[in-house]
């Protein structure tokens, strides 16, 4: 299974970290999603890059069978870890699960489309769903109106190598776009406030796969420059309990 360095590395060894400082998802999402793509019992739904779950856990709400598909074995140990009714956890990537063909109602990828070789991973989900199939992209992205999250979010992309593909510059829309059988993109937004803590927001950085896969000095450079930003900043200066502003954006798009 070939997946980029930073995410098969860095997610390596900062899982736990990984699982403990971001957020979920807001309920809204899940029950826009659910309705939009049918996800009901009797109904399968394929979770690509699954992590540690924390999409997985909310889709099982739904009654809907879970199919989540991790190719990292230390977010697979976590999700498994959850012992959540109705999922199968397996190893895989989005443009080779090894699942059988036609297996699927609805494809999602909450936090991991834009890891993905995006023909190759097209590809796939058309040959994993049942015709009128639908897909679903997730992302929570950090909410840069608020001045001490747009400094934050300036050190991860300063330090983000050249070839870190990032959802944000919407270049996956093409795919969609330039290839027949798909619908319009439709797409909602929700903010989702984090209740978390300053050295959490601190592990969040040191989470992302990028500065993960640095060696510990750099690491500890990087926590350094983290805790001056906010420190900076009234609203992180000496905190314990801050909130995090996050927006979920989702997306969808049906087989025609």
């Amino acid at each position: 299974m070939t997946v980029h360095h930073a995410a098969g590395v860095g997610y390596q060894r900062a899982a736990g970290v990984y699982e403990r400082s971001r957020p979920s998802y807001p309920m809204a999402a899940l029950a826009e999603l659910a309705d939009a793509l049918a996800l009901e019992a009797g109904r399968t739904v394929i979770d690509l890059g699954a992590g540690t779950g924390k999409f997985t856990r909310l889709l099982a709400l739904t009654g809907a069978e879970v199919v989540a598909v991790e190719p990292v074995a230390e977010m697979r140990e976590r999700l498994a870890e959850l012992r959540l009714p109705k999922v199968r956890v397996t190893a895989g990537t989005a443009e080779s699960t090894g699942l059988p063909e036609g297996c699927a109602d609805a494809v999602v990828a909450a936090q991991s489309w834009h890891w993905f070789q995006e023909d190759e991973a097209l590809a796939e989900v058309e040959r994993l769903l049942r015709p009128g199939g639908s897909l679903a992209l997730v992302w929570n992205t950090y909410d840069t109106s608020v001045p001490w999250v747009r400094d934050y979010q300036d050190i991860v992309f300063r330090l983000a190598p050249r070839d870190l593909p990032s959802p944000l510059d919407g270049g996956w829309r093409k795919a969609f776009a330039d290839r027949e059988g798909w619908s319009q993109v439709y797409e909602r937004h929700w903010p989702n406030p984090y209740s978390t803590t300053v050295s959490d927001v601190v592990e969040r950085m040191t989470s992302s796969s990028h500065i993960a896969v640095m060696d510990p000095a750099e690491q500890e450079r990087v926590r350094a420059e983290v805790e001056a930003v906010l420190a900076g900043h009234d609203a992180t200066r000496g905190r314990g309990a801050i909130e995090m502003p996050y927006t979920t954006d989702v997306y969808w798009v049906r087989r025609l």
